[in-house]
């Protein structure tokens, strides 16, 4: 699924607008009793995100997509529906990654980008080749919880399938992967399995 032929550019004022209008300036909110988003976390967090699109030499510490990935909200009541947020969150990390993909070639060439996709594409297939039960770290304490292996293993075939047979996948339903919980040795080690689906999940921004 690495793609061969010259990706479409994608210029930076056309991203910008796409952002404008596919963030809202605000988000639907939970009932009082129940939790949601943080409002204010979540605001100040987007207006960074827009003021590194419309003036990125403005930006202190520009947003990146794996900023993005990594966000999180504190819980509170009334706050922000978290559906709402998440998938405007996801097209913010897609287009981030459509534009470091395009800096990236304009500053290095097409072949410096596809050798970064080859790199992290071959780390992947590196750990999904691996055999079922045996592709992650079992967690060392036994009441600890964890990820059923099936589930993963599962996840793991289709990812082989789009990488290495052109099938299709959205990177949706990798961002949004659930998977059984296990206990202990029974499962795999979970912040494993969710460092391995980031850079899944950055390798398909890329390339999608």
């Amino acid at each position: 699924m690495v793609p061969a032929n010259q990706p479409n550019g994608i210029e930076g004022n056309i991203v910008t607008v796409d952002i404008q209008r596919q963030i809202p300036a605000s988000f639907d909110r939970v009932q009082r009793n129940q939790y949601g988003y943080n409002a204010k976390q979540v605001d100040q967090f987007l207006q960074r995100a827009r003021v590194s699109f419309e003036a990125p030499g403005s930006a202190g510490r520009p947003v990146k997509s794996a900023d993005v990935r990594a966000v999180t909200f504190d819980p509170v009541k009334g706050g922000y529906a978290a559906a709402g947020v998440d998938a405007a969150l996801d097209r913010l990390e897609d287009a981030l990654a459509l534009r470091e993909r395009d800096e990236l070639i304009g500053e290095r060439g097409e072949e410096a980008w596809l050798r970064e996709i080859g790199r992290l594409a071959g780390l992947l297939r590196g750990r999904l080749h691996r055999p079922d039960g045996q592709r992650f770290r079992r967690p060392s304490k036994a009441k600890v919880r964890s990820y059923n292996t099936s589930d993963v293993d599962d996840l793991c075939h289709e990812l082989i399938g789009y990488l290495e047979e052109d099938r299709p996948l959205s990177v949706d339903n990798v961002r949004r992967a659930v998977f059984r919980p296990a206990v202990g040795r029974d499962g795999y080690e979970e912040s494993q399995v969710d460092a391995f689906l980031d850079r899944v999940v950055q390798l398909m921004a890329a390339i999608d």
